[in-house]
Order: C-alpha cells, then structure tokens, then sequence
C-alpha cells in the first residue's frame, strides 16, 4: 500500500510541476480547499489520511474526509460543468472585453454561437448558461470581443460537458409530449419565441406572435388568452426581477398571471430561470385554464401571496427545481407568508419535483373542496427543508407522494382530509413531526384536530424511513395494522399491494381508489430507495435551482427543527437580497433562439434572413409573419374561416390577393408547407411558377436552397406556412 501511495504522490508532484498551477480539495461535507500548487511541497497520503504541506508552513491533515482531489490550469476558465439539458462556464474577465460564446456538441457538430443575453458579467468574472440541449456531451468556447474584434487567439475552451436530462416522471407527462416551450429531448419546440426578461427589459421586451406584436411581460402573456397565438414561448429571466419592474401584474393578488382562454387552453409556455441566480421577489405567478405549462430553475421570495398557484381548469402543468422562500408577512398563521406551492380548483395532471422549499410554513395545498376530478398530481424529490406543515396538505384528489425528503418538519407532514387518496412512497422523513395524518382519526385524534373538521382521506404507505425519531410516538405514524380502526396510514408490503375497499376513514367512510394499481391511470417511474433520497434530493442534480442557487443558509438542526417561527437570520437574508449583479457580456447574438437541435435562425452578411432546423409562420390579422424569416407584403383578416394543421386550429389569415408577396431564403434543401383554408383548393406561384393545388394542405418535399417568392395564383387565404 505505502507503494501505491508513493505513486501517485509522484504523479500528483508531475502535474503540479507541469501546466497545472491550483489543486482543489473537496471535502465531504462539501467544501472545498484550494491551493496555488507553487505554495506546496507536497501532498502526502496515508491510509485514508491526506496530508497537504504548505512550503513554510504548518501541514494540513485531513483524516477520512477527503473526497476528491483535482487540479485547475492556469487559464481564464475558472469552472465549467453541464446540469440538466443545459451547461455553464466562468471565467476571468478582459478588460474593456464583451464576450462570444460558442457551444460544440450533440447535434451541433461545429461552433455554434449561443444568444448574447446568456452571456453576463459579474464584478470579478464572467459566465455563460446554455440552455435547451439535449443530453449528451458538449464544449464551450469562450471569445473576447474587443472593438467588435474577436481576439481568436485569447479564446477559452472548456473539457468536455455532461449534460443530463431533466426527470420527466410524474403526472404532468402522462400521455403528453413536451411539457411547456420544450420538446421532451430537451430542445425547443419547432416555432418557439423566446424572451429575454430582466430587471431593464421586463417592461420593453417585445415580441411578434401570430395575433400581433406585444411589449411587456405581463402583455406577452396576456395575449394567449385570447386563443389566437399558437406559437409557443419560452420566458428566460436573467437575475432579478422586483415587482416595479415589471409592466403590470395580470393578478393583484399573486403577480404574473399565465391564463388561457377557456379551461386546459394548450399554451406551451415555459418561465425558466438562467443560471445560479434568476429569481423574482415580491410577487409569484399565478396559473388558471393552462394547459402545457412548466416553470423552472427560478427562486421566489417574498411573494405577496402564493409563490406559485394554479388555480381553476389547468392540466399537464410540471413544476421543477424551485428555491421557494418566506413570502410576506401577514398575521397568526401568515407570518411566514400564504402558500409556498398550491394545486386547486381542478387542476389535474401537476408534477412539483425537485423544488427546494426553505423553512416554509404553509408548503404546499393541494385541492379546495370544489374538484369535479378525477384530480392526479405527482410530488417527487422535494426537499422540505425545516418547512412547517402542508407538505402537502390534500383535500379530494389522487396525489403520489414518493421520495421526498422532509428534514426537520416541525408541525406535520402529509395531510389527507375530504375524501383524498394519497400513496406515500419511499419518502425519506427525518426528524418529522406527525409525518402522516388522516383528519379526526389516528394521530389527529389525539389532539384538538388540525383540519378544521374535515372529514378524512385515506394514505397508503410503502417504504418510507422514519429517522431520528427518538421515543416520541408522534414521530411515527400509527399503521392500520397497530389500529384498524383508528389509524394514520394503511401499510403495504409491496407497491403494487391494492388496499382493501372494507378500510376507511373514520370520518366520511371512505376508502382508498386504489388510482396506484390501475395500470391506465398511473405513469411509468423509478422510486430510488428511500435510504438513498436525501443524498440525491441535496445533490448536484437535487432540489432546487442550479448549484442549489446562489442564496445560501444552513439550519440548525437542533433549534431548528423543532421550531416553526421566523428564522430571524434567513428573512434578514431574504430582504437584503439585491440580486447578485451582473450585466449583459454578450457581443452579439446566436439567433431568436439557443442553438439547439430545434428551430435556429441567424443573419446573412447580406442581412436576409435565412433559415435552418423547422419554423411555423401565421399570420396576425393586419398579414404580419409570426416569424421574421418571412418577408410578407399583403393583407390579413380573421373572418375568412379556419384551418386545422397537425391537430391546432388557425383562424387568423394571410389574404392571397393580386398585391401579395411573401420573400424568404434557405440554405439547404427543405420540405414546405403551405396551409390554405379547410375548404380551399389554391393554387399558387413560387418564384413566378404556377402550383396547381390539390386540396387545402400542399407540400414540396425537396425545396432547393436559395431565395423564394411566393405569389397569387388564386384568390385564397392562407393560414399557415410549415417548413422543415
């Protein structure tokens, strides 16, 4: 063994003399210690003990916690690492130097430039997030930009990048492709617009949908509910957006409000954070008739009232990686705020993964007493971080509850009342108070009742761990087996064991729907085992945003635990937040969209646009394009019927008149679509040739590559150009 040591002590003193000049030491609580390597005689091992010797000064020793050992080169990449369908770089800044970032990898075999606004500038360094890519391995390449000048040879190129999926388990994906403005391989939908929102652009960032050009996030938003817009969007928020910034709230109440015409209106829509840091404060979002909507890697905190409500008729909803914090502060039980994350009013179909909720006191309600249902809605890897009860607190709907981590729960944990069904799975509780409660039986009983009367629902558990419990009874919940008749859960022995329909509530008499064990209505998953979820749910791929955020607090388990007030430290932290600092670093842009494997557009030298990957382009009532690769002389109009392409109904139209043009440039051969209404037959001319149609729908496979025209043969309307 002293062998073994010795040599890779000599391999370690080769690269330390050699190009590497830092050497970084994680530790297994997570921090880490670095080192210049010039500062070190050397570094010397024994058994599971590292010892670090500093030239001059007093040795280092770390006895069995030392993790990895790695070593840094001198460059101007500080770190760079991929996460979940995105991945990042920092680096040191040039003076006087904007940045180009380009990304090679997946289906991206060259440089590809990625969007300016990705590319910010702290005070001590720069960084770039490249979202919307598949999973796969990828390389960032980093450009200073002096005098619109690329220094080539100051460039910086990341190692290679793993980037992951995105964990697409749950409801929200049952039997529905592509949750939000992403397609379920990670990138873009065909056609997305995508939006840059800041604290300085939140008011004026614009943006040409199908129904017309709008300004304003909140006026982005509210042009979906009309119906109209088919495109769909992804809403990027670069650091911190305040409630002034914003244009106006949609919802006086919640702040942003996402709201489809009529009840489950596919919207395709996802908000997404970038980076570390994106996060809003004083206001959340509010969610009614959606349906396809996603929200992503963004903190929220105090929130005037919700953080994220959905309320009334929205479906295939998916929640993720959220750092949820103290909203603000009312009286008696508001104190820390209202709901951290509420599922109401028919909202059907919900996942909330992966989100991060701190010391929150109402965490997450789950159903009002108005569901017409059926009502199924997924939790899974969420880190319930000394937050107070709700967790999630169920009235009337078939939720999932598996391999959640609830860590210091100081009131209680799962809560079932009016009639729901909940199957608790594999989650991990620790040191939780009263994990598992049905209203006016069991546990409750014991007590004055937690839910103002309700009658109660029922809880199948399978596989949780109950940890650091002590010999308190209420610490763990009292199974049907040790009471049958007044009990806090029924305990299975296998997953797919079925409750029995003779065992119910003590109040209401009802009995479990079994919704788990029906192969039609349940999703596909993979529970980890419970011993292994706090690990995963506090890992680098766990809860929260990217690296956990970029706000940071450690609770104190032993007074913490116990204690449901304000932690005095934490909202002192929350409310001098000002946001981490940075400003745009980008020279130029990648495009309307990430490059991806999904839609892309750039610019000739010659400025005309031209086209790669797939776009769809409609047409808003005065005949401006969706899209600006299409140059459009002509008339619209939405009285001249509809048309139906690949299941979406368009009822806003170009008019094909003796005036009409429409111009655009490929760059390689494409397939093209053109979709007239459902009741046309037309024929058209492309670059001064007749088409003869031949119903409502025409398509030439093989369009050569070059610039096109498309002019009136016959009087018609069209509703949609495709091409891909």
């Amino acid at each position: 063994m002293r062998h073994l040591y010795s040599m890779i002590l000599l391999a370690l003193t080769a690269q330390m003399a050699t190009a590497q000049n830092k050497v970084n030491i994680l530790l297994q609580n997570g921090t880490t210690e670095s080192y210049e390597t010039a500062a070190l005689s050397s570094i010397d091992f024994s058994g599971s003990q590292v010892t670090v010797n500093p030239t001059g000064q007093a040795a280092v020793v770390h006895q069995g916690d030392v993790s990895t050992i790695s070593f840094q080169k001198s460059g101007p990449i500080l770190r760079a690492q991929g996460w979940q369908e995105s991945a990042f770089a920092e680096w040191t800044l040039t003076e006087g130097a904007t940045y180009k970032v380009y990304v090679k990898g997946g289906a991206m075999a060259d440089w590809t430039a990625v969007d300016g606004e990705l590319v910010r500038l702290y005070p001590d360094y720069g960084r770039v997030d490249v979202v919307g890519l598949r999973p796969g391995s990828y390389r960032l390449r980093v450009v200073p930009v002096v005098d619109d000048t690329e220094q080539a040879a100051a460039a910086a190129e990341t190692g290679t990048l793993t980037v992951t999926a995105y964990d697409r388990q749950g409801f929200a994906h049952k039997d529905f492709q592509g949750v939000g403005a992403y397609q379920d391989d990670g990138t873009l939908k065909p056609g997305a617009k995508v939006i840059y929102v800041s604290a300085a652009t939140a008011k004026t960032v614009s943006v040409q949908l199908s129904s017309g050009t709008f300004t304003g996030l909140q006026a982005i938003l509210d042009a979906y509910q009309k119906g109209n817009v088919k495109e769909p969007l992804a809403i990027r928020i670069i650091g911190m957006l305040q409630a002034a910034d914003v244009d106006y709230f949609g919802s006086s109440a919640e702040g942003i409000q996402v709201k489809g015409r009529t009840a489950d209106s596919e919207l395709n829509i996802t908000v997404e954070g970038i980076g570390e840091d994106a996060c809003v404060k004083g206001f959340g979002f509010l969610v009614r008739n959606g349906k396809s909507v996603e929200i992503r890697n963004l903190g929220i905190m105090r929130q005037m009232d919700d953080g994220i409500s959905l309320d009334t008729d929205n479906s295939h909803v998916w929640i993720h990686n959220i750092d949820v914090f103290y909203g603000v502060s009312g009286s008696d039980d508001h104190i820390k705020g209202d709901g951290a994350i509420d599922v109401k009013s028919d909202s059907k179909f919900v996942t909330v993964a992966y989100c991060h909720f701190w010391d929150t006191g109402k965490s997450t309600m789950c159903g009002m007493t108005s569901e017409s249902g059926p009502n199924y809605i997924t939790y899974h890897h969420n880190w319930f971080d000394h937050s107070d009860s709700r967790h999630a607190r169920v009235r009337t709907m078939s939720v999932h509850m598996w391999n959640n981590y609830f860590d210091g729960v100081s009131k209680y944990g799962i809560g079932a009342t009016s009639g729901s069904s909940i199957f608790a799975e594999s989650n991990y509780f620790r040191h939780t108070h009263d994990p598992l409660l049905i209203s006016l039986q069991g546990t409750d009983a014991k007590g004055s009742g937690t839910f103002s009367g309700e009658p109660g629902g029922m809880i199948k558990a399978y596989g949780n761990i109950y940890a650091e419990t002590g010999s308190a009874s209420s610490y763990q919940p009292i199974t049907w087996a040790q009471s049958a008749t007044s009990f806090d859960c029924y305990e299975v022995g296998s997953a797919a064991d079925v409750v029995p329909s003779t065992v119910v509530t003590l109040s209401g008499n009802t009995p479990y729907n079994n919704f788990d064990t029906n192969a039609s209505l349940m999703y596909s998953y993979t529970p980890d085992a419970a011993a292994d979820v706090p690990a995963k749910v506090t890992g680098y791929y766990g809860a929260g945003r990217l690296n956990h955020g970029d706000l940071q607090f450690v609770f104190n388990h032993a007074a913490d635990d116990t204690d449901y007030g304000v932690n005095t430290a934490l909202a002192a932290l929350l409310d001098s937040y000002a946001g981490a600092g940075s400003t745009s670093g980008g020279s130029g842009t990648g495009g309307s969209t990430t490059p991806t494997d999904s839609t892309q557009t750039d610019t000739t030298q010659t400025g005309k646009p031209v086209v790669e990957g797939a776009v769809m382009c409609s047409f808003d009532k005065s005949g401006t394009p969706s899209s600006n690769l299409f140059t459009v002389v002509g008339n619209g109009s939405n009285t001249k019927g509809s048309a139906t392409y690949n299941g979406t109904t368009y009822d806003t139209c170009l008019k094909m008149e003796s005036t009409t043009s429409i111009t655009f440039t490929t760059t390689s051969t494409m397939k093209l679509t053109l979709v007239f209404g459902d009741t046309e037959t037309i024929s058209f001319k492309l670059d001064g040739a007749k088409t003869v149609g031949t119903g409502s729908t025409y398509t030439i496979d093989a369009l050569a590559p070059g610039e096109h025209v498309i002019t009136k043969q016959n009087v018609g309307n069209l509703f949609l150009l495709v091409l891909e």
